[in-house]
C-alpha cells in the first residue's frame, strides 16, 4: 500500500499528470462504482487474472481518496484502515471478546444492534441506509435484509403471482422484489446472480 500511495502523490504532484491532479471526490464517485461492478463481473468469470487486476483498480479508489483527503487535510490512509479495523473488531464481539453466539442469525442481528448504538440510538428508516446509487436488485436485497423478517417468496408464490400479474410497471415491480425474495431464502444475492449470468452469455 506504501508504495501505492507514493505513486499516487507523485501522479497527483505539480510535474504529474494532469488528469489525476484534476480528480475530486466527487468527480471519482462514478469510478469507484464502475471498478466495483468490473470487480464483481471478473469474480464471477472465475478468473484470477482478471479478479487480480480489477480488485487492484478498486484498491486504487481507496489510495486515491486518500491521498486526496491527505493533501486536503481532512484525513489519511492511515485512518481508513483503522476505522474498518476498529468496526471489525466492534462488530465481531463473539471474535475479539468472547461474546458466545448460536450462530450466523445472531452473528447478524448482534451487528445489526451494535450499529444502531454507534449511531447512539437514532433510529433510520431502512431505505435511509442504503446507497441510492445501488443498482435496483441489490438495493432490493439491501432493503429485505434491513427489513424484520418474513416469510420469504417460494416457487409457488411465484407461480401465483406469475398467473394475476398485471402487466405494468407496478406488476413487475411486485414481481421482481418476490423473485428477490426467493433468491435469498435460497442464499443467492439477486444482483450478483444477473450480473453472473449474463456475463457467463457474453462470446
Amino acid at each position: 500500500m506504501k508504495q501505492l500511495l507514493k505513486t499516487l502523490r507523485q501522479l497527483r504532484a505539480p510535474d504529474g499528470c494532469p488528469w489525476d491532479r484534476e480528480q475530486t471526490h466527487l468527480s471519482l464517485r462514478p469510478y469507484l462504482l464502475e471498478e466495483a461492478a468490473e470487480a464483481v463481473d471478473a469474480i464471477s468469470r472465475h478468473n484470477d487474472e482478471d479478479t487480480i487486476g480489477e480488485l487492484g483498480d478498486v484498491l486504487l479508489q481507496v489510495a486515491f481518496h486518500a491521498v486526496i483527503g491527505e493533501e486536503e487535510g481532512r484525513f489519511e490512509y492511515a485512518d481508513i484502515e483503522d476505522a474498518i479495523v476498529q468496526k471489525l473488531i466492534r462488530r465481531h464481539p463473539h471474535v475479539f471478546a468472547g461474546v458466545p453466539v448460536q450462530g450466523t442469525e445472531e452473528v447478524m442481528r448482534n451487528w445489526q444492534e451494535i450499529k444502531r448504538q454507534e449511531r447512539s440510538g437514532r433510529e433510520r428508516l431502512p431505505h435511509e441506509e442504503i446507497p441510492a446509487s445501488l443498482g435496483a436488485l441489490a438495493r432490493e436485497t439491501a432493503l429485505q435484509n434491513a427489513l424484520p423478517q418474513r416469510e420469504p417468496a417460494g416457487r409457488s408464490e411465484l407461480h401465483r403471482l406469475v398467473e394475476r400479474i398485471e402487466e405494468s410497471e407496478a406488476g413487475f415491480g411486485e414481481l421482481l422484489a418476490s423473485v428477490v425474495s426467493w433468491a435469498r431464502s435460497c442464499g443467492v444475492d439477486a444482483e450478483v446472480a444477473l450480473r453472473a449470468h449474463r456475463a457467463g452469455a457474453l462470446p
